[in-house]
């Protein structure tokens, strides 16, 4: 017997690379606007404004195995409906003002994932000075590979970022390119909250970003990390 007075929420969690357990998924923060040439594609100067966060709930999380399509559901309420790949951070050590020198030692390990975004949902609330989350906190907003222990890969600095629709290539970048890295990222990110093991964190996406429809496949990956394919439906 248990004092839940409804039944609890089943756990989030992401596979990890070569079958060694799951990632249980606590918090997803996003970067915005970490490349320079994806910020000045959104109409922002990367000169003048550092990159910020917002976030999505873990049960955005849409986890996709390897060698397998899975299927994305387009989303409601919008018409332009947009991809951004970007590389994963998985904490597994928590803390809170972390010096960047020490940052990595919370990275547990790195994937690839999805910034699913309603683009028309995002512009009309930037416009009106809102927040976000209905243009980016949506459901399956954040489809994920397994996840790869940073103890088999090393914490990548640089390695290309890219995706592609229907074969044909739409954004293409560098770990290199990142305004903030991974350790900076984690840093920063310490001051505001307090980390916690099973936090995610989206470091940012390269230029390329545009629109999919039903019927379109995604592939994407981050060399020497991983890939992933979807379908969207």
């Amino acid at each position: 017997m248990n004092d839940f007075v409804i039944p609890p929420p089943a756990a989030v969690t992401v596979p990890v690379a070569q079958g060694a357990g799951r990632f249980p998924v606590r918090r997803i923060f996003c970067v915005g606007r970490n490349y320079a040439a994806h910020a000045r594609e959104m109409g922002s100067d990367p000169s003048r404004e550092a990159p910020f966060f917002f976030c999505k709930p873990a049960d955005a999380v849409l986890p996709v195995t390897p060698d397998s399509v899975a299927m994305l559901p387009y989303p409601g309420r919008t018409a332009d409906f947009h991809h951004e790949v970007e590389l994963v951070v998985a904490i597994g050590q928590g803390g809170a003002d972390i010096p960047v020198p020490e940052a990595l030692r919370h990275v547990w390990s790195y994937g690839v994932g999805l910034d699913m975004t309603r683009r028309d949902v995002q512009a009309t609330l930037k416009a009106k000075g809102h927040p976000w989350e209905a243009g980016k906190a949506f459901d399956h907003s954040a489809p994920i590979s397994p996840l790869v222990p940073a103890s088999a890969i090393g914490h990548p600095a640089s390695g290309a970022v890219w995706l592609e629709v229907n074969g044909e290539p739409r954004q293409r970048g560098d770990l290199a390119d990142m305004i903030w890295s991974v350790a900076e990222i984690v840093s920063r990110l310490s001051e505001l909250f307090a980390l916690a093991p099973g936090d995610l964190i989206f470091t940012g996406t390269p230029e390329g970003v545009g629109p999919v429809m039903p019927g379109e496949r995604i592939e994407a990956g981050v060399d020497g990390v991983g890939r992933l394919t979807l379908q969207v439906a």
